[in-house]
Formats: C-alpha cells, sequence, structure tokens
C-alpha cells in the first residue's frame, strides 16, 4: 500500500516566503563595500554571489544589505579588488 501525500509547497522543508521576502542581513558579522568609481561593472561578483544579492546600480554592482549574509565571496572574486569587507558597525 502506497501513501501519497501532496503539499502546496515543493519540498517538506520549503516555506511559503521565498528567500527574498526575508530579511536576511542580520545575520552577518561583515559587510562587503564596493568602490563605485573604480569598479569595472564586470559583474563577476554577481554572478558568484551564492544568496543573488548583488544588484546592478547601472556603472556598479552593489550588494542588497538586506539580503547579504557577509560571506565575503563577491570581494573573493573581484578581478579589479574594488569590494572590500568591513566589520558590521564600522563607517567606512
Amino acid at each position: 500500500m502506497a501513501i501519497k501525500y501532496t503539499s502546496k509547497y515543493e519540498s517538506p522543508w520549503a516555506s511559503p516566503e521565498t528567500l527574498h521576502t526575508l530579511n536576511t542581513g542580520d545575520w552577518r558579522y561583515q559587510r562587503p563595500i564596493t568602490k563605485v568609481n573604480k569598479c569595472s561593472h564586470c559583474a563577476t561578483c554577481y554572478i558568484y554571489c551564492p544568496v543573488g544579492c548583488i544588484k546592478d546600480m547601472g556603472a556598479y554592482y552593489a550588494a542588497d544589505m538586506g539580503n547579504c549574509k557577509g560571506c565575503g565571496i563577491c570581494a573573493g572574486v573581484c578581478p579589479t579588488n574594488v569590494i572590500m569587507m568591513i566589520r558590521e558597525g564600522r563607517e567606512d
């Protein structure tokens, strides 16, 4: 006898909210800062961000602080080193 279970969610662990409707930026201890005048607009940070919180600001890319977890991947992959990570709470 097979038991059939149906759910309106795509998996047992899924919730009705999507990732970008939750403000998850409070989890981080560091945040990315982009030197906007030196950004080459290559989109490498946009491609590698695991959360997808990098936004195209026209002439540069910047992280959405509401969703950024502070992992630092964007700073690590930036070929021009214009993204730096600073400790949360600092004003730079």
